[in-house]
């Protein structure tokens, strides 16, 4: 069933001349020189510079064009673009024909426009409300520098220093203890050395006795 929206309506009412769809005049526009996107043809029915139907199909809606009015458009275009060239200076219209190319390079997956610039003006407000939020959790979540930075409290300091002199302390008290244990340890293999010395004579001599070996054979009954 089809579906006019009055508010686009062209001006003619023969239903019959309403034949192009939006890949048909893409191609006509190529045909002349000057592409466009449907995007952009999609513009120029919503802005009445094409005379169009909206009408609603089984796959959405879509735009019936007649073919006088992309004619009569695609003649405008080039009748600007002439007098643009021959008028402006020369980066002015460079400007220009980069500004066609950008819009060449645009794609939009939405028919509508009017719906694309609601959902656009939605999402932007739903961002800007958010960004608030961002930044408090941002702020809450920063580590404070005072919990960072170690205290300067006389007493604390004092009690740093009285620990080290502490264990310091204890350190020259095991160093001494440890340099006392070694001369002992010298002392004794020294003691220890002499008395080989003196012992060792006097075994030699017992030994050599003519009795050693009664006095021995004595002792081992």
């Amino acid at each position: 069933m089809e579906t006019i929206d009055m508010s686009r309506q062209a001006a003619t009412n023969d239903d019959s001349e309403f034949t192009l769809t939006i890949e048909d005049a893409l191609a006509l526009y190529a045909a002349a020189g000057i592409p466009r996107t449907p995007r952009s043809i999609q513009r120029y029915c919503a802005k009445q510079h094409l005379s169009s139907r909206r009408i609603e199909t089984e796959f959405g809606e879509k735009y019936l064009i007649t073919r006088a009015s992309v004619e009569k458009h695609i003649a405008y275009l080039k009748e600007v673009m002439a007098a643009t060239s021959r008028d402006l200076p020369r980066p002015v219209a460079t400007e220009t024909v980069l500004e066609n190319k950008g819009d060449m390079q645009r794609q939009e997956g939405s028919t509508e426009a009017d719906e694309l610039r609601q959902v656009s003006t939605t999402v932007a407000a739903e961002n800007k409300a958010e960004v608030p939020q961002q930044q408090s959790t941002t702020t809450t979540d920063m580590p404070r520098p005072v919990a960072t930075t170690a205290p300067e409290d006389p007493r604390y300091v004092a009690a740093l220093e009285r620990e080290n002199a502490f264990l310091r302390a204890q350190i020259d008290v095991k160093d001494k203890q440890i340099a006392e244990g070694t001369e002992r340890a010298r002392e004794t293999n020294h003691l220890v050395a002499g008395l080989q010395k003196l012992f060792t004579p006097l075994l030699e001599n017992f030994k050599d006795r003519p009795d050693a070996s009664e006095i021995r054979s004595d002792q081992s009954r």
